[in-house]
């Protein structure tokens, strides 16, 4: 699958509704920019398979170069589904052999405690380089490009 066309929004979720087929749900976001809806399906990958509710906040990643319906609230079909944590950030990105993002927006510095793990769960003992990664982090330095060191990696083989 190939991610750089991801796009993130982050919000809390205010609504879980039945979807229009048995294996699927409408997740209703409140992010800063208002309302939106995410289709959840037996396509979307939901990180740690945690189950989705009410108060959670997360961040859903969309594949942008799919069309979408020009509804409002606008509703998209999540792809990818990661809770985080109180001022957690997290970013979806092919990062390089030196880990910095495909973007440049982005440096890893992998700590002694960064928890490094594959898309279902499990432990990722190779370097997580020329990979694309579901990076979570709490705070960057103020340089260019941006540093930090990420409390947890997924890596998407």
């Amino acid at each position: 699958m190939i991610y750089n066309s991801f796009v993130p929004v982050t919000g809390t979720i205010f609504n879980i509704a039945r979807g229009d087929e048995c294996c699927s749900m409408m997740v209703s976001l409140r992010t800063e920019n208002g309302v939106v809806n995410f289709i959840v399906d037996a396509q979307t990958q939901v990180i740690d398979n945690r189950q989705l509710r009410i108060g959670m906040q997360v961040t859903a990643f969309y594949d942008g170069s799919l069309p979408v319906p020009l509804i409002f609230p606008p509703r998209y079909r999540a792809r990818i589904i990661t809770l985080i944590e109180r001022n957690e950030q997290v970013m979806l990105n092919y990062f390089d052999r030196n880990l910095l993002a495909q973007d440049r927006s982005l440096q890893l510095n992998l700590g002694g405690n960064t928890n490094i793990r594959t898309a279902n769960g499990q432990n990722f003992n190779c370097s997580p380089a020329n990979q694309t990664l579901l990076v979570y982090y709490t705070a960057t330095t103020r340089s260019i490009p941006p540093q930090t060191t990420p409390s947890r990696i997924v890596v998407f083989c």
